[in-house]
């Protein structure tokens, strides 16, 4: 979500910067240093694919939407979500999708120093 000022550029209420790699928009700093570590992990063959933004449709005409679905080479798949700040919202969502989708594994990424740190 941004907020308008006339006169100014639209900016993040967290503070997030709209960051481009490559020719690709990313919401965030942090997700687009992510979607480097993802970007490496296929590289090196771990990862055998990834998607941005897929859309989960909840109960109740709602829809979550993560940062990245996961093709992992040992045959794992999962959804990834870069998050700074845990907003009410979020969390409801959150909740919401690991109930609608039991056979799907979700995880929280979030900064944790120099490196990344992953919740299931």
């Amino acid at each position: 979500m941004t907020r308008f000022q006339p006169g100014r550029k639209a900016t993040h209420k967290f503070g997030a910067v709209r960051t481009e790699r490559a020719g690709v928009s990313f919401d965030s700093k942090a997700e687009a240093d992510y979607h480097d570590v993802l970007q490496l992990a296929l590289r090196a063959q771990q990862l055998v694919g990834v998607m941005r933004q897929p859309v989960f449709y909840l109960p109740g005409g709602t829809r979550y939407v993560a940062d990245f679905l996961c093709f992992w080479a040992d045959g794992r798949v999962d959804t990834r979500d870069v998050k700074g700040v845990e907003t009410a919202e979020f969390k409801v969502k959150w909740r919401e999708v690991q109930a609608a989708y039991p056979f799907m594994t979700f995880v929280m990424v979030k900064r944790s120093g120099k490196g990344w740190k992953e919740e299931a």
